[in-house]
C-alpha cells in the first residue's frame, strides 16, 4: 500500500510544480500579445496608438495585479475549468478552440501509436528470438536507419512526391469540400487527408518499440529462469511468449504511458507541415501568436495527460511485478 501512496504523492507534487511552471513560462517570454494583435490589425507599417493597445488589453481580459495575484487567480480559474478567451481566435473560449482540434489529434496520433506499439513489439520480440538471423539483421539495421531520419524531412518528401507531383493526396488541411459530421462523405474526405501524416507516423513510430523490445528480450533470454524452463522441456513457443516476451514487455509499459500522455500535445512538426487541424498545429500557432491562454491550456493538457498516464503505468507496474513494490 505504501508503494501506491508514494506514487500518488509524487503525482500530486509533480502536478503542482507543472501547473506553476505552466503559469510562469509564458509570462517570461518577450513580447506583448495585445501589441502584436494591434499591429496585425493595423498593418505592418502603420503607426501604433498606445490607446489602442490598452483597449486591446481590456478586450482580451489580460490579468491584472502583481504576479502572486495573477497566480492565485490562475489557480481559481483552473478549478472552475475556465481557461479564458483565445487571443488568436477571439472571442472563442480556449476550451472551444481545443475541443475542435482534439478529435483530429486523438484519431490520427492515437490510432498510429496503437498500431506502432503492436507492430514494434511483435517485430522486436521475433527479432530477439531469431537473433543473429537474416530477419534480425534486416529489422535492426532498417529500424536504426529509419530512426536517424527526421520526421519533417520524410513529411516534406512524401508531400512533394504524392501531393504535388503525383497529386494522389491533398497537400494541406484535414478535410476539403465535405461538411463535418458523421457521414460517409466527410469520413472518406478526412481519411484521404490523413493518409500522408499517418504514413510518416507509422514509419517512425515502431522504431523505438522494436529496438527496446529486442534488447530487453535478449537480456531476459540469458536469465537463469529461461535456462531452467528449457531444462524442464518447456516448448520454445511458451518460453518465447510466456516467459521472455512477457517479462520484456513490462518496461515498455512506462514508454507507452508517456507516449499516450504525449498524444495530447500532438505532433507539432508533422501537423504543421501538412497543415493538419490538430493540437500540434494549434500549439505552434499559439506560441507564434503569443496566445498565452491557449498556450497555457495546451501545455497543461499535455502535462496532465502525461502525468496521469505515468501514474496509471506505475500502478499497473506495481500490480504486475511485485519486485517493483519491494524495490521502492
Amino acid at each position: 500500500m505504501s508503494y501506491f501512496l508514494r506514487r500518488i504523492g509524487y503525482f500530486l507534487l509533480t502536478l503542482w510544480a507543472a501547473v506553476t511552471l505552466n503559469f510562469l513560462i509564458p509570462r517570461l517570454q518577450p513580447g506583448d500579445p495585445a501589441e502584436m494583435m494591434v499591429k496585425r490589425l493595423s498593418g505592418k507599417d502603420a503607426e501604433i496608438d498606445p490607446a489602442k493597445i490598452e483597449a486591446m488589453r481590456a478586450m482580451l481580459g489580460e490579468p491584472e495585479g502583481n504576479l502572486l495575484q495573477q497566480y492565485l487567480g490562475y489557480l481559481a480559474s483552473l478549478l472552475r475549468g475556465d481557461f479564458g478567451l483565445s487571443y488568436i481566435y477571439y472571442p472563442a473560449p480556449v476550451t472551444e478552440v481545443i475541443g475542435r482540434a482534439l478529435p483530429w489529434t486523438l484519431v490520427l496520433v492515437g490510432v498510429t501509436l496503437a498500431l506502432s506499439f503492436v507492430l514494434g513489439t511483435v517485430l522486436g520480440a521475433f527479432a530477439a528470438w531469431r537473433r543473429n538471423s537474416m530477419f534480425d539483421s534486416v529489422v535492426t539495421i532498417g529500424s536504426t536507419f529509419i530512426g536517424t531520419l527526421q520526421s519533417f524531412w520524410i513529411a516534406l518528401l512524401l508531400l512533394f512526391a504524392f501531393g504535388y507531383v503525383m497529386g494522389w493526396f491533398p497537400t494541406a488541411g484535414g478535410y476539403e469540400a465535405s461538411t463535418p459530421g458523421w457521414n460517409g462523405a466527410f469520413l472518406l474526405d478526412a481519411l484521404h487527408h490523413s493518409v500522408l501524416p499517418a504514413v510518416v507516423l507509422m514509419l517512425l513510430g515502431p522504431v523505438g518499440w522494436i529496438l527496446g523490445m529486442r534488447n530487453t528480450m535478449i537480456m531476459n533470454l540469458r536469465e537463469d529462469y529461461i535456462r531452467l524452463a528449457r531444462a524442464k522441456g518447456v516448448p520454445d513457443r511458451d518460453i518465447a511468449l510466456k516467459y521472455a516476451a512477457r517479462n520484456a514487455l513490462l518496461p515498455s509499459i512506462t514508454g507507452l504511458a508517456m507516449a499516450l500522455g504525449g498524444i495530447l500535445g500532438g505532433q507539432i512538426l508533422i501537423e504543421t507541415t501538412f497543415d493538419y487541424p490538430g493540437l500540434g498545429r494549434l500549439m505552434q500557432q499559439a506560441a507564434a501568436g503569443k496566445d498565452y491562454p491557449l498556450l497555457q491550456a495546451l501545455l497543461l493538457l499535455t502535462i496532465i495527460g502525461t502525468l496521469v498516464a505515468n501514474l496509471v503505468a506505475d500502478m499497473l507496474y506495481g500490480v504486475l511485478d511485485p519486485r517493483a513494490r519491494k524495490a521502492s
